[in-house]
């Protein structure tokens, strides 16, 4: 028999049935024992009540989600089993082996008596709590579901692998494919006639870019560095020109010849079918370019019998990525031979041609110089392959991200395809319009809420993972859809991360197409949060909101389905609410370049470790980047470089095996590396007069690191003494704020903040301050909004490479140098006493409240101009009678504005350096001359930089700094005569800028002023 108690009610009826009350009824004396049954179950629905009661209110032994509540309870006393069903609201936890068996005991505790040797059964979503626990979070490997692990099938080989990389993470990603998507986008809104957003510009960001900002330059090359080949539904290159070479167009009108094909007697490019061609762009709504031309085809052969060459004519000197398409055939090679050549380098890949064709697939981002040079600038593909006698296919190789050139109402976006919506993406990669075109060009905003997650279902489609449809072959692994939006507090507290999945598909099934339960998808969503909640706890905020894991299966009529990114792949996907970009305490957070490249590390780590269940490996965590980086030129003109790896606190498997150095000669690009097994490497043969430039990567079975900062050195040759470059410049930081009641948020006028690299997520400057004012529109989105006026433009940051400017100025002038890092000076790993000048470069170094955790803020605000060990360094120099170059915006005002004023910070700038703060607010134009002619010419002058572009950081607020005991004044600002650069010569010479060097506009600028700064300390 089976006993169904719902409520006090229902049980109540049940009774009166049993006893028979009636109006008029004659009740008749019952036994004790039928009296005592009564009771009991009397009881026993007194206590499910009162369980219900005590699970709404949260007041159980064991804690619950808030809003859970009991939705059935079924009793089933033939098979002892006692079944307890819960809503939604219980699900949104994370569930471990710990919790649900505390639960259970609860539970079974609190029934206790007569179901004592019942078996209880406690559900929500109609599945068990205990099968919530993600597979990777069991502690027995024999109690993982097998149901969401996928059959192990042989893999078809990397779409696209660079062969030129000196490893291969066995231990990592390696042969994975992962879809990445980045939010919206800039979409055309047809009822108003316009392009814009889909969501509100707030506290200087907007969700359709910040997201991007996390994936383009940390994330996906996170996951790259592990192994994987990743797809974006959006354009990822951020250079705004684009160059298409195709073989329907081969020439252009001065008989430049683009596209070159080399064949042998038996070897013979001819036509295929159909491919791309660039066609009159801008394209229509329904224009597919991959429709509108043809590729060519030959044999494969054991050795290069054919060949094809792509030479664009670059506009400008840049970095480009580099995409190629091709017709996949199930007749073509799996290793087919492509060589880019980039600006003096030869890097070489293998593309599987079984799969991924018929769109553009991305290999990298190069460098490239301006204008038409076939030898140096172009991608071959050759016809060798193991397989001789099976197909290779050429279509068109595209240099470059571009503008957006899909028509809406006669215009385009007139914006760089990065920050266009998918939509408009997909269509130039020739992507079938039943992917993105659902509402025939009526209402973009639709189409592009669903085409990501179908563009996920086409790469994936005709792979082992997804046989029944077709696709492009390739068998992806999961799915991330990336977002920020989430709501607003006021209180200084995090929104926090919100995580989201699909336990059934757009078919209502709980399985993908290769049978693995969409279970999996719970398991990478419980996964990848705890892995973001616990680092962001663990390096930011203690107290992190983690919110829920939340199913958004299409079938819950209760809760109808929004997110076509989580129930519509055919894959283990995922939907991420990082944060709330309409949060003033979250963003600042978001704002912050290391917070940024934390928290893609904690993604990236979340899909290693689910994939190495899915996949069945021993992952290992890549490195971090290496610190502590030095260079020195031997006497017999070897360079010797050495650096010390950092452990990962939060990883232990993410330590160095080996190192990779790269090297960059003059201003080309950087080589594919020299592999090291310590840290530590010499090289010889250095040209004399050429600028060699270096930077580290750490190496180990996981992956492959970030690079390290990046060090130049040259010998001259000729006998003059040796320059060192200091390169004190490391800070990357979110902008200052401003915080007073009623008016908050960021401050940039005070300090903008430094991108690390650069900065795609810049719309402008905030200009609504008021914390009580309400969103009406995304026009007028009140508190937090901002302006428009960079949100379509690259915005310069610190690259890390700012030794080789100054180094070049030096070299021009004659002058050895090597550079270090300040770290190595700091811990005496350098002697400066060695070299006759020091040029130390301090760049937008300033102290910076950094969004951390107390306990850090404690041991010292980060990135201080000069530290009190490196003033000791520089005092030493000083009194051996040393020469000292420094310049950085923040020179006076980071030593003289503390509070409480720090008497040993002044005294070493006034005595030691011979110079003071005379106002925090020097030259705002950027334009200097020369006030004393033993410095310069007197009256000549130059320029720095202000203005923010893609090319150099701005500076915005320089120091205007006085001389002291004995220093006098060498430059000024134009437009207020405030004393902008110091000079001192006697015991020992110092040259102090109150401006960065490295920001002086023009080569030819900055070497006469270096030659200025070497004639005035006597070098």
């Amino acid at each position: 028999m089976i006993k169904y108690i719902r409520s006090r009610l229902s049980y109540v009826f049940f009774l009166s049935l049993l006893v028979g009350c009636s109006s008029g009824s004659v009740i008749k004396k019952e036994k004790p024992e039928v009296i005592q049954a009564k009771e009991e179950r009397m009881t026993l629905a007194g206590k499910i009540e009162n369980f219900k009661e005590a699970v709404v209110k949260r007041t159980l032994q064991v804690s619950v989600p808030y809003a859970s509540k009991v939705i059935d309870v079924k009793i089933d006393s033939v098979k002892k089993i006692f079944r307890i069903d819960f809503n939604r609201q219980f699900s949104f936890i994370p569930f471990r082996e710990e919790y649900v068996e505390r639960f259970y005991s609860a539970v079974k505790k609190y029934f206790g008596g007569e179901f004592n040797n019942y078996k209880f059964s406690i559900s929500t979503l109609g599945y068990p709590i205990e099968d919530f626990i993600p597979n990777y979070y069991r502690k027995d490997t024999l109690q993982y579901d097998e149901s969401r692990i996928p059959v192990k099938r042989l893999r078809p080989l990397p779409v696209a692998e660079n062969v030129s990389k000196k490893f291969i993470p066995v231990n990592g990603l390696y042969n994975t494919n992962i879809a990445v998507a980045p939010s919206h986008g800039w979409y055309y809104n047809a009822k108003l006639d316009r392009w814009e957003w889909q969501r509100p510009r707030l506290f200087q960001s907007v969700e359709d870019l910040l997201p991007s900002s996390f994936c383009i330059p940390y994330l996906i090359p996170m996951l790259e560095n592990a192994g994987a080949s990743v797809f974006d539904p959006r354009e990822r290159d951020v250079q705004t020109n684009s160059i298409v070479v195709d073989n329907d167009s081969k020439e252009d009108i001065k008989g430049k010849r683009y596209f070159e094909e080399v064949k042998s007697r038996k070897y013979e490019w001819r036509n295929g079918g159909a491919g791309f061609a660039v066609g009159n762009p801008p394209y229509d709504v329904d224009y597919n370019p991959f429709t509108k031309g043809t590729y060519r085809m030959t044999a494969s052969d054991s050795v290069t019998s054919a060949s094809v060459s792509w030479i664009p004519d670059i506009p400008e000197t840049g970095y480009y990525a580099v995409y190629i398409s091709y017709a996949a055939l199930p007749a073509n090679v799996n290793d087919a031979h492509y060589i880019v050549y980039h600006d003096g380098v030869r890097t070489e890949f293998r593309v599987n041609q079984q799969i991924g064709g018929d769109t553009w697939l991305y290999l990298g981002r190069f460098k490239f110089e301006k204008g038409f040079n076939p030898a140096a600038n172009k991608v071959v593909l050759v016809n060798k392959s193991k397989e001789a006698g099976k197909t290779v296919t050429a279509d068109a190789v595209r240099f470059g991200g571009g503008m957006g050139m899909v028509l809406r109402n006669g215009s385009t976006s007139g914006r760089p395809k990065y920050v266009e919506g998918s939509r408009y993406y997909l269509q130039y990669a020739g992507m079938p319009d039943s992917l993105y075109n659902f509402n025939s060009g009526r209402d973009d905003y639709n189409d592009d809420k669903q085409d990501r997650s179908k563009y996920v279902n086409y790469l994936n489609g005709s792979s082992i993972n997804d046989e029944q449809n077709k696709g492009l072959g390739i068998p992806v692994d999961l799915s991330l859809a990336f977002h920020t939006d989430a709501g607003v507090t006021h209180n200084n507290k995090s929104i926090g991360t919100l995580v989201l999945y699909g336990t059934k598909g757009e078919d209502s099934k709980s399985f993908f197409p290769n049978g693995v339960s969409r279970l999996a998808s719970r398991d990478l969503a419980d996964i990848m949060q705890t892995q973001i909640v616990d680092d962001i706890r663990a390096k930011y905020d203690p107290e992190w909101n983690r919110r829920q894991i939340m199913d958004e299966a299409p079938s819950n009529d209760a809760y109808p389905q929004q997110y076509s990114e989580v129930y519509r792949p055919n894959v283990p996907a995922v939907l991420i609410e990082l944060l709330s970009h309409q949060n003033f305490y979250d963003m600042r957070f978001a704002q912050d370049p290391q917070f940024r490249f934390d928290v893609a590390r904690a993604m990236y780590k979340g899909m290693l470790r689910f994939l190495s269940v899915q996949n069945k490996f021993k992952y290992v965590v890549e490195p971090l980047p290496v610190k502590d980086f030095t260079s020195e030129l031997k006497s017999g003109g070897e360079v010797y470089l050495s650096w010390k790896p950092v452990e990962d606190p939060l990883e232990p498997t993410a330590k160095s095996d080996s190192y990779i150095v790269y090297t960059r000669k003059g201003n080309g690009d950087f080589d594919n590396g020299t592999p090291v097994s310590y840290p530590y490497a010499e090289f010889s043969n250095l040209r004399p007069g050429e600028i060699y430039s270096y930077k580290v990567t750490a190496v180990n079975k996981g992956g492959e690191s970030f690079p390290s900062e990046v060090l130049s050195v040259c010998n001259m040759g000729n006998g003059k003494p040796a320059v060192l470059i200091v390169n004190g410049f490391d800070r990357v930081s979110s902008p200052s704020t401003v915080e007073s009641a009623g008016y908050v948020g960021f401050n940039n006028e005070k300090d903008r903040g430094v991108p690390d690299g650069y900065d795609i997520s810049y719309t402008g400057r905030q200009y609504n301050y008021d914390s009580t004012s309400d969103w009406k529109t995304n026009d007028e989105p009140g508190w937090g909004a901002s302006y428009a006026n960079y949100e379509d433009k690259v915005i310069a940051g610190n690259t890390h490479d700012y030794p080789y400017i100054h180094g070049e100025s030096l070299m021009s002038n004659g002058y050895s140098f090597v550079s270090t890092s300040v770290k190595s000076v700091i811990d005496g790993e350098v002697d400066m006493g060695k070299y006759k000048m020091v040029d130390i470069i301090l760049g937008e170094q300033r102290k910076t409240h950094q969004v951390r955790r107390e306990e850090e803020v404690k041991k010292g605000i980060e990135y201080k101009t000069m530290p009190e060990s490196l003033q000791a360094e520089i005092k030493k120099y000083c009194e051996g009678g040393g020469k000292v170059f420094i310049s950085g915006a923040y020179v006076g005002s980071d030593l003289f504005k503390n509070r409480p004023v720090d008497t040993a910070d002044v005294s070493f700038a006034r005595n030691v350096l011979k110079y003071t703060l005379d106002t925090y607010n020097g030259g705002k134009e950027g334009e200097v001359y020369s006030s004393d002619g033993d410095f310069m010419r007197k009256y000549s002058g130059f320029r720095y930089n202000t203005k923010l572009n893609d090319s150099i950081y701005a500076v915005e607020n320089a120091d205007a700094i006085d001389g002291v005991n004995g220093g006098e004044v060498i430059l000024r600002y134009k437009e207020d005569e405030f004393p902008a650069a110091t000079g001192y010569k006697d015991k020992y010479g110092v040259v102090v800028f109150g401006f960065p060097f490295e920001t002086i506009n023009g080569e030819k600028a900055r070497e006469e002023v270096m030659k200025a700064v070497l004639k005035y300390l006597g070098i």
